[in-house]
C-alpha cells in the first residue's frame, strides 16, 4: 500500500500588505511566478488574492484574477483560487452586499477558472495579542448569513467546492448544517484555524486539534475532507499530528507571522518534508480532485 496523499496548499500573499509582510508578491507576474514555484516545490492548491500593483492593496476585480490563474496553469497544474474581501476591515475596500462581494467568484466561474472558492460560515474579532487594550483595536470580520448563502448558491450552481475558515468552533457548526440543507453542493474543505498572533481560536497544539477533529466528525460527514492551517502562526508543528489523523495542510506568507523571512516556496518545502517524514506524501492537483470526487466512505 503506498503513502497516503496529503494536499499542500499555499497561500501565497493575504491581505496585509508589504508594510506588515514584506515578502509577499504583490504585482501580477511576482504571484505567477510565486504559485509556479511553489506547485513544483509540492503544492497541489494555490490561493491569492489580487492586488492593484499602483496603490500596493488589494483588488478584487475578476479579470486580474484570470490572468494570474491562466498564467500559472499555463506552466503547472495546480488548483488556483481566489479570496474574497475580508469585509468590516480596512483591507477590504467599499462595503458591498453579498452578489458584490462574490462577483469576482461568479465571473470567474462562468468561465470555467477556479474549482474552490472561500465561504467563511460566521464572523469573529479580530485583535492581535499586545494590541487589545488600544483604542480602535482590530475589527469584526463579517460574514452576514446572506454572504454564507450567497457563496453557497454559487457553489453549488457551478460546481466549486467550498473553502470554510474555520475561526471558531461555531464556524463549523454552522458551515456543516448549511452544507447539510443545500442539493448539489460539493464537498466543503474544513480549513481549521489557528493562531499565536490572533486572539481567536485556538492556539496551535495537538491537543486543539484533537478537540476540533471530535467536533468534526460530531457535526459534519463522515470522510469530510479537512487541514490545519491559520492566520499570525507557523503551522508546521501541527504537521505530524494531522497527516497521522488524516489531514492536510496550508502554508504561506497568508498565514505567516508578520515579517517572516522565509519565502512561499520555503514554506511549502519545509512542510513537504514534514509530510514525507510523518509517512504521507505530496498529493499533485489530480489527486486532490480524484479525492474530492469520490463518494464519502470510498477509498
Amino acid at each position: 500500500m503506498g503513502m497516503r496523499k496529503v494536499w499542500i496548499e499555499v497561500a501565497l500573499n493575504g491581505p496585509w500588505g508589504r508594510a506588515r509582510q514584506p515578502g509577499i508578491p504583490i504585482a501580477e507576474a511576482e504571484i505567477i511566478a510565486d504559485g509556479i514555484a511553489c506547485a513544483e516545490a509540492g503544492a497541489a492548491i494555490i490561493h491569492l488574492h489580487a492586488y492593484d500593483a499602483a496603490t500596493g492593496r488589494q483588488r478584487d476585480d475578476w479579470e486580474i484574477y484570470a490572468r494570474i490563474i491562466e498564467g500559472i496553469r499555463a506552466r503547472v497544474d495546480a488548483l488556483v483560487y481566489p479570496t474574497i474581501p475580508l469585509a468590516g476591515s480596512a483591507y477590504a475596500g467599499a462595503e458591498g452586499d453579498a452578489a458584490a462581494r462574490f462577483a469576482h467568484v461568479e465571473a470567474l466561474a462562468a468561465r470555467g477558472l477556479i474549482e474552490w472558492t472561500v465561504v467563511d460560515p460566521g464572523s469573529v474579532n479580530f485583535v492581535r495579542f499586545g494590541a487589545e487594550a488600544a483604542e480602535g483595536a482590530g475589527f469584526v470580520y463579517l460574514n452576514p448569513p446572506d454572504h454564507v448563502a450567497e457563496g453557497l448558491r454559487l457553489a453549488a450552481r457551478h460546481r466549486l467546492h467550498p473553502s470554510y475558515a474555520i475561526y471558531e468552533p461555531g464556524f463549523l457548526r454552522l458551515g456543516a448544517a448549511m452544507a447539510a440543507g443545500w442539493d448539489g453542493l460539493p464537498a466543503p474543505i474544513y480549513r481549521l484555524m489557528f493562531s499565536d498572533e490572533f486572539a481567536w481560536g485556538l492556539p496551535p497544539a495537538p491537543a486543539f486539534l484533537d478537540a476540533y477533529l471530535a467536533l468534526l466528525a460530531r457535526e459534519a460527514p463522515a470522510d469530510a475532507p479537512w487541514m490545519v492551517a491559520g492566520l499570525g502562526v507557523d503551522i508546521t508543528p501541527l504537521i505530524a499530528p494531522a497527516v497521522a489523523a488524516g489531514g492536510h495542510v496550508r502554508v504561506g506568507l497568508e498565514d505567516a507571522p508578520w515579517g517572516s523571512e522565509r519565502s512561499n516556496r520555503a514554506w511549502v518545502e519545509a512542510a513537504a518534508r514534514q509530510v514525507t517524514v510523518a509517512g504521507g506524501a505530496p498529493a499533485d492537483a489530480a489527486s486532490v480532485r480524484a479525492a474530492l470526487a469520490r463518494p464519502a466512505g470510498g477509498e
